[in-house]
């Protein structure tokens, strides 16, 4: 018997995303409410006319849309949550993504109808938390990031009946899945509120202080945003645990996620751009699709996703440890292939004979390109450039220039990414 298709959930934050998700592959989409939701940046989904759209048209294509609802509320969003909550409800999403115990109770006995799936936020790693929770009527657990492929096998047979959903690409976090006051420190900005600054990513440097009862003492500082103010850190063998955490990419897992019956793979990102959406889910779908036929990953994939911004790739707690070929083997499909996003194809100038390309890098003339359609990836050569006089130009400077193509009709609609 072939495994299951698991599902392939992308994030949006606007319909452009939304549209972009489904082109390029995704069967189901989230999106939040900026006050109850960890993402209060870059939402339109607040707008309930936007919202109701967006349900429309993942209905339409008889997709999903899941709505976010996963802060922990203080008092006051407690007594809004049911008020604020009931016109969304009414447009008919397929689930609520939560992690608040007292907001899951208030949304059971309001509306008892709607499914409701465990954020991340709740930080569930084993099989008797999942168990808790289906007997409290949540019908999907979101797994915590810090599990093993071995551990989600066992939640996997303990939990035969309840639907799994894990992380396969994004960001991580410096805390246990999320749930940190690095910036609520820094800034008075809570992240289990949903405004994140992100203070993790800032540009630290670290220096040596002087030398007190304790032994050496090393400084922490973050020069763009808090110069002159130096804290004290703690570092033992295995490093410090306040800095920058590289991205998770997990496609190599897919396989595995698969045979273990995972239901439902996802990529973070609600703030991101539309490439971004396009390039993560055109790259797990095709993924998801070989491990379904049994086919092993396509390694050109993994130098697809090199496209997109990244702090630096790591499959997170998948595999602790890779044999030294298979690590050669990743670096190297990823190297090879490493492409940056340079623009998109707007339109077709029939007298011109060429294609409008709007810039948000630079593009050179003889640069080797990439033009990602859901149809496909296809790879060119720019070989001319016009300006909009019609004067050949060698480079277009970058974003908000346009210029026009010798490239096929057919590819208007395309993201446009530079081979580097």
């Amino acid at each position: 018997m072939s495994p299951r298709i698991p599902e392939l959930l992308a994030p949006a934050g606007s319909l452009a995303m939304l549209d972009t998700a489904f082109a390029f592959g995704a069967t189901a989409i989230y999106a939040g409410q900026p006050r109850y939701s960890l993402r209060v940046r870059n939402n339109d989904f607040g707008d309930l006319e936007v919202l109701a759209a967006g349900i429309r048209r993942a209905h339409g294509l008889g997709h999903a849309f899941y709505l976010v609802s996963n802060i922990y509320p203080h008092g006051a969003k407690l007594k809004t949550y049911l008020d604020d909550m009931a016109p969304a409800i009414a447009l008919g999403p397929d689930a609520l993504i939560m992690s608040d115990p007292g907001l899951i109770l208030l949304a059971r006995e309001t509306w008892p109808q709607m499914p409701i799936h465990l954020s991340v936020q709740a930080n569930t790693v084993n099989s008797a938390a999942v168990r808790f929770w289906q007997l409290a009527g949540v019908s999907r657990v979101i797994l915590s990031r810090e599990l093993s492929l071995d551990e989600i096998a066992e939640i996997r047979q303990a939990c035969p009946d309840m639907e799994l959903e894990v992380f396969v690409h994004g960001a991580l976090c410096v805390a246990y899945s999320g749930r940190c006051l690095l910036s609520g420190y820094f800034n008075h900005r809570d992240p289990n509120q949903g405004s994140c600054t992100n203070s993790c990513r800032w540009d630290y440097k670290v220096e040596p202080a002087k030398r007190d009862a304790s032994g050496d003492v090393w400084l922490l500082e973050e020069r763009e945003r808090r110069e002159g103010s130096h804290m004290p850190i703690e570092e033992d063998e295995h490093g410090t645990y306040i800095l920058n955490s590289k991205d998770l990419r997990a496609i190599e897992h897919v396989q595995r996620l698969v045979e273990i019956g995972v239901d439902s793979l996802k990529i973070e990102g609600r703030t991101k751009s539309p490439y971004y959406v396009a390039r993560a889910c055109q790259a797990y779908r095709q993924a998801i699709t070989d491990a379904v036929a049994g086919r092993p990953l396509n390694p050109a994939l993994l130098g697809q996703l090199e496209g997109l911004a990244n702090r630096g790739y790591t499959d997170g707690f998948y595999q602790r440890h890779h044999e030294a070929d298979y690590q050669n083997y990743l670096r190297g499909h990823s190297e090879s292939g490493r492409s940056l996003y340079v623009g998109d194809i707007t339109g077709f100038d029939a007298a011109r004979g060429r294609v409008e390309f709007c810039a948000k890098n630079k593009l050179s003339a003889g640069d080797r390109i990439e033009l990602i359609q859901p149809g496909g990836v296809r790879e060119f050569t720019v070989d001319e450039i016009e300006n909009a006089e019609g004067q050949a130009i060698d480079v277009v400077p970058g974003s908000g220039h346009r210029a026009w193509l010798k490239l096929p009709e057919d590819s208007v609609g395309a993201f446009v990414a530079r081979f580097v």
